[in-house]
């Protein structure tokens, strides 16, 4: 018998191909296309306006794009549901997190998986005992992302009480608890003071580590620079240059599309 080697899984997590968004018409993603490696944590950056957060957004399932291909671990999900998304192993956080300020911080983290069979309502009557067994599992998961990114002590209180990057860290949690492939990270730092910002940087560093992929939109040059391969730089819709960060902060393009300046 002749043994056939079975094709190497591909080292791309993440396929981008000509992907469009319009509005009228109006591309605010107008033919971006980019692959994101297993591993790796990616860098979106560009100036307001240039179609990044779109872009997320047809990533996630938010949007539709009007055209183009969309690939997460070799699966078409271009145009899927945000739930569908979620489920293939792809969650996102937003640039202004927004937790339910009446639930607790635990509870913030229990809601986030899908599927929970307690969800369903004659499962609490019929099978209540399987109910509580992953009502337990779920608790216990969330306690560990709590105290991942530091938020353990504040596990009872309410979410309203949250500074902006405790939000942030909250919202890195409610993620993680899904054990998600990759995460797009909108903006974790604007608006965090530094000691919270540096435990942000470490919290992504170490997951990244333990092998969760990454893509970050970031205004921060300095988080970029220093966590960030390969950087993507947007501009107009269009993906304007990628590679490693010197690279791309240098080039002269760049400098004009992102700061306003010529070089």
């Amino acid at each position: 018998m002749i043994a056939v080697t079975p094709p190497a899984a591909s080292a791309d997590l993440l396929v981008v191909r000509d992907v469009v968004k319009a509005f009228g018409g109006h591309r605010a993603v107008d033919g971006v296309s980019f692959t994101l490696a297993r591993g790796a944590i990616g860098g979106l950056i560009g100036p307001n306006g240039a179609g990044k957060t779109t872009l997320f957004n047809c990533l996630a399932g938010h949007y539709a794009p009007s055209s183009g291909h969309i690939e997460l671990g070799g699966q078409p999900i271009a145009g899927a549901s945000p739930a569908r998304v979620f489920a293939a192993g792809l969650a996102r956080t937003f640039q202004i997190p927004r937790p339910f300020p009446r639930m607790t911080v635990l509870e913030n983290v229990m809601l986030a998986p899908t599927g929970q069979i307690g969800e369903r309502f004659w499962t609490n009557w019929l099978r209540p005992a399987a109910v509580a067994a992953q009502e337990r599992e779920l608790r216990e998961a969330a306690m560990h992302w709590l105290d991942f990114v530091g938020l353990a002590a504040l596990a009872q209180q309410s979410a309203s009480v949250l500074s902006g990057g405790q939000r942030k860290l909250l919202e890195l949690a409610r993620v993680m608890v899904a054990r998600p492939r990759l995460v797009l990270l909108d903006e974790p730092g604007a608006g965090v003071n530094p000691a919270l910002l540096d435990l942000i940087v470490e919290r992504v560093a170490e997951l990244n580590r333990q092998g969760t992929t990454f893509l970050i939109i970031e205004h921060n040059m300095d988080l970029v620079a220093s966590l960030c391969r390969p950087v993507m730089v947007m501009a107009q819709g269009r993906l304007l240059a990628q590679g490693e960060a010197a690279e791309v902060l240098a080039d002269p393009r760049v400098v004009e599309a992102y700061l306003g300046e010529s070089a």
